[in-house]
């Protein structure tokens, strides 16, 4: 083969790796410390990530237990309350998918890694949900929390609190560019009191055409 000829063909296998060929893809695993992939048009772990880090952090600080509000436990320390993480509602522009799921196992291990609470497991919930023919959103009247109370301490998982999680999404637009503010709120209530806590967690995304409108919008420059 002459070298004008190598060169041409390495050279269109080269490219072809690069652009990539209709039907291949590539896959690589991503090491810990590396950044998240940031969505070109929506929300993605480099969203949901911080909101849930810092919703449940926000919850455990206001809801932190001391030994003046809580039984001491064999080992002398506070009990922790248990809570029944309900579910996640999507309020948001966007599907958000497969990240319905894995929002809610990483705010429910979260939680459990605490010192406060202690979650009941999600298919003890969904059973009892089943049972008791309720929608999540309908166990705040308080005949429907009653029965879905028994029906779980019937079942070994007597609850103190009741966790629900809501996602919501606003977004702003300038010509060819969106902003989109995402917030992830817990709302937390005391099923013996009725006491009610509520907090929220804020990320703001930027999407543009192209890096030059991305300048344009959030140049640091700018006031």
């Amino acid at each position: 083969m002459h070298r004008r000829d190598w060169l041409s063909s390495f050279s269109i296998i080269t490219f072809a790796g690069l652009v990539g060929c209709r039907g291949y893809q590539y896959g690589h695993v991503i090491k810990p410390e590396a950044a998240n992939m940031v969505g070109s048009h929506e929300a993605g772990a480099e969203v949901f990530d911080p909101l849930v880090d810092e919703a449940v952090a926000k919850l455990l600080a206001r809801q932190q237990i001391t030994t003046d509000d809580c039984p001491l436990g064999p080992d002398d320390l506070p009990m922790r309350k248990s809570v029944c993480f309900v579910g996640i509602e999507n309020k948001s522009a966007e599907d958000i998918g497969d990240f319905k799921d894995k929002l809610y196992n990483q705010i429910d291990s979260q939680i459990l890694e605490s010192h406060s609470f202690q979650p009941i497991s999600k298919r003890m919930v969904d059973a009892a949900l089943h049972e008791t023919r309720m929608r999540p959103d309908a166990l705040m009247l308080p005949d429907n929390m009653r029965l879905f109370t028994a029906v779980l301490q019937r079942s070994g998982a007597p609850i103190d609190y009741l966790l629900y999680a809501t996602l919501t999404s606003g977004t702003t637009k300038r010509n060819s560019s969106t902003q989109r503010d995402y917030e992830l709120t817990l709302e937390l209530t005391n099923v013996h009191t009725g006491e009610y806590d509520k907090l929220s967690s804020e990320v703001r995304k930027g999407y543009h055409k192209t890096a030059a409108s991305k300048f344009w919008n959030y140049n640091p420059l700018k006031r």
